[in-house]
């Protein structure tokens, strides 16, 4: 049993996101569910403990009462079997904002990545905001080097624009010209896309929270606000 993918903008923890997490949360068994937290992008500018801990706040603020922030901020810690096994305990895994080149980095080819993969099909809930969100696609764009990446590959012939509200979609011209095929997911912030309808994983979803989903096909951009739903067939 496959379970669920969230995509998350960015400013995670904060207003009307609160709506795709409470839903990730019911699909991951309801409040008791075991929920991880995943900083590792957030470990470049030495604030995983921090950010975990933010985590952890908000996700009991939503009434969960079994989250925890594991100390993956490595590859050492990646592969760490201790903290791979609470991974695949979990039915809640989120991985935070920061640095998606690190985050893909440290997960490719992991223990950990392993980890998540199994839990996933065994029904769990995998989540990511911003940095987290844009491995799950095929690519990834590293602003830092100007440069388009592999990333894990969940999504494919896809690409994420987080923030898009922001400046997400300031890339979009520039993914358009160099990924013409792909299809780039505008993702505003305090904003997540699941995919919780009927159709199927990764073919059916829904957004949640107080902006967008842009969709842009060829250069051509189709929105969806709180509470719309859409089909696009990202597993194939």
């Amino acid at each position: 049993m496959t379970g669920y993918l969230l995509l998350e903008g960015g400013a995670e923890f904060r207003g009307l996101i609160s709506r795709a997490d409470l839903q990730a949360i019911q699909l991951a068994g309801g409040p008791d569910a075991p929920i991880t937290i995943i900083p590792t992008a957030a470990a470049p500018r030495n604030d995983a403990i921090n950010a975990g801990n933010n985590g952890i706040r908000w996700f009991q603020n939503l009434g969960a009462t079994r989250v925890e922030s594991l100390p993956l901020v490595d590859k050492v810690s990646a592969n760490d079997p201790n903290i791979a096994a609470s991974i695949r305990q979990s039915r809640l895994i989120y991985m935070l904002g920061g640095s998606a080149a690190y985050l893909c980095d440290t997960l490719r080819d992991s223990a950990s990545w392993q980890a998540m993969l199994a839990a996933y099909e065994s029904g769990a809930v995998l989540a990511g905001s911003s940095a987290g969100a844009m491995i799950l696609c095929q690519y990834y764009y590293d602003p830092g080097k100007a440069r388009f990446l592999e990333g894990l590959g969940l999504l494919l012939n896809s690409l994420v624009l987080p923030h898009h509200n922001t400046f997400g979609a300031g890339w979009a011209r520039l993914m358009t010209v160099n990924l013409p095929d792909a299809v780039l997911i505008g993702i505003d912030e305090r904003t997540g896309m699941l995919d919780d309808g009927e159709g199927g994983r990764r073919t059916s979803w829904h957004v949640y929270g107080q902006g967008a989903v842009t969709l842009y096909r060829h250069g051509e951009p189709t929105g969806y606000g709180d509470g719309e739903g859409f089909e696009y067939n990202f597993a194939v």
